[in-house]
């Protein structure tokens, strides 16, 4: 696998990663337009260019996609589609709109749409299709939160994504011993309630993952509890079994609660499965995997997502063997949308900024997917950085009506495509068709 081709709306920043990377500086060329691409290329050189467009036609085979940014992430797909490129989307903002719609689109030309190992999103789903190969029944999926809680007994101190606060408390609520699970996570989440507990890159990769299994969230904004890492097959059971689940086939998050001298999750993911036959995962618990307090339930996980180191093996997957890392055949099961956390007045813009891509004054759900309507819920991603042509009040969702698009929005022309081809007439038909 070579990497010959580097895109960024700032060419500069493209010339300076392959620099980066050990790349000679004399064999890289900045390149305004196909010709000078076409000849870099074909004399074995690198290309650093500020549009995909310039380089597109180039014989390569894949495009990663890792802008992170909805509209140009769109555009960035659209053109891999139409030149007959395999797509690894890095991309949740994107993929969470129109993921399923560019699966499909990319299919009908023989090509496939890939999340990239290394991210959760495709981790977990692997280890959803790792444990369903081997017949496992699947209580819950899901990952580690992006940061861990650390509490610190002696200074009675918790610090997560840098922050520290005092939570003396934490202290009571360490051992989840025989206290029902709910009452501890409860106590936990108040104790560190001025801490984040939520996070929109959680439930957008959950999306995604969604989206490819099936599996579904058993709250909009997912449970979410604060877990040591032996406990998490007890909290993320079923109700009956002490958890907090309301069925099976569920997806969330938990953050990682450890003390400053003990292992981290690592942002990994795992699975819950039922323990059918207690004496082998007696066995197993005896080796240390970590199994509930009730017996029922018991956690297989993947301690690591090494981003982009792993991201390699889902390119050579697409371009070798032509399969996706992720589904093989994604359908929009679910949508990310907004609710306004404050007052929102007409013709303010609904701002998509830092390292987490939020929107000030917005928080994200998930709902069941839908085909795009005048009072319906709007796409969390598709609403980022659009004007509101109208106020929305503190707690309403923000609908599809309430949003002003930029003139010929390829994420919106796009996601019409999408609706068409999951909620459309062709596609209301075919699921008659499959039932008669």
């Amino acid at each position: 696998m070579r990497a010959r081709v580097a895109v960024d709306r700032e060419a500069e920043i493209a010339v300076a990663s392959l620099r980066a990377v050990g790349v000679e500086p004399r064999r890289i060329h900045l390149c305004t337009s196909a010709a000078e691409a076409r000849v870099a290329y074909e004399a074995g050189d690198f290309i650093a260019a500020a549009d995909l467009a310039t380089v597109i036609d180039l014989p390569f085979e894949v495009v990663v996609e890792a802008t992170g940014h909805p509209e140009a992430g769109a555009r960035h797909a659209r053109l891999a589609i139409e030149a007959d490129r395999h797509l690894a989307i890095v991309s949740k903002e994107v993929d969470s709109v129109i993921g399923p719609g560019l699966a499909r689109l990319a299919a009908a030309r023989g090509r496939v749409v890939t999340p990239v190992d290394g991210d959760q999103p495709s981790l977990l789903v692997g280890l959803i299709t790792w444990a369903e190969t081997l017949g496992l029944e699947i209580v819950a999926a899901g990952k580690a939160s992006e940061y861990d809680f650390v509490f610190d007994a002696a200074s009675g101190l918790v610090t997560s994504n840098g922050r520290t606060i005092s939570a003396p408390a934490f202290a009571a609520a360490w051992s989840l011993g025989d206290r029902p699970v709910a009452e501890l996570v409860a106590a936990r989440a108040a104790a560190a309630s001025v801490l984040p507990q939520r996070a929109v890159p959680d439930l957008c990769e959950l999306l995604v993952v969604a989206n490819a299994t099936g599996f579904s969230p058993d709250r909009p904004d997912l449970h979410a509890p604060i877990a040591r890492i032996p406990e998490v097959p007890t909290m993320l059971a079923e109700r009956e079994e002490g958890g907090l689940l309301s069925g099976t086939r569920r997806l969330d998050v938990f953050h990682c609660l450890r003390a400053p001298d003990e292992v981290s999750f690592a942002g990994g993911v795992f699975v819950l499965v039922r323990c059918t036959d207690r004496a082998s995962w007696q066995m197993l618990a005896e080796k240390g995997h970590p199994v509930s307090r009730s017996g029922s339930t018991a956690m297989v996980y993947v301690p690591r997502h090494l981003l982009g180191i792993e991201a390699a093996t889902s390119v050579m997957e697409a371009a070798l063997l032509g399969v996706s890392s992720g589904g093989l055949a994604p359908r929009p099961h679910l949508d990310l949308v907004a609710r306004a956390t404050q007052d929102l007045a007409a013709g303010s813009v609904l701002e998509m900024g830092g390292h987490h891509h939020t929107i000030e004054g917005a928080e994200a759900e998930l709902v069941p997917g839908a085909a795009l309507a005048e009072d319906a819920p709007a796409p969390f991603y598709l609403a980022a950085n659009c004007r509101l042509a109208r106020a929305v009040s503190r707690g309403q969702a923000i609908t599809f009506g309430d949003l002003e698009f930029a003139a010929g929005s390829e994420l919106l022309a796009l996601r019409r495509r999408q609706d068409a081809l999951f909620f459309g007439a062709a596609a209301a038909a075919d699921k008659v068709a499959a039932a008669l």
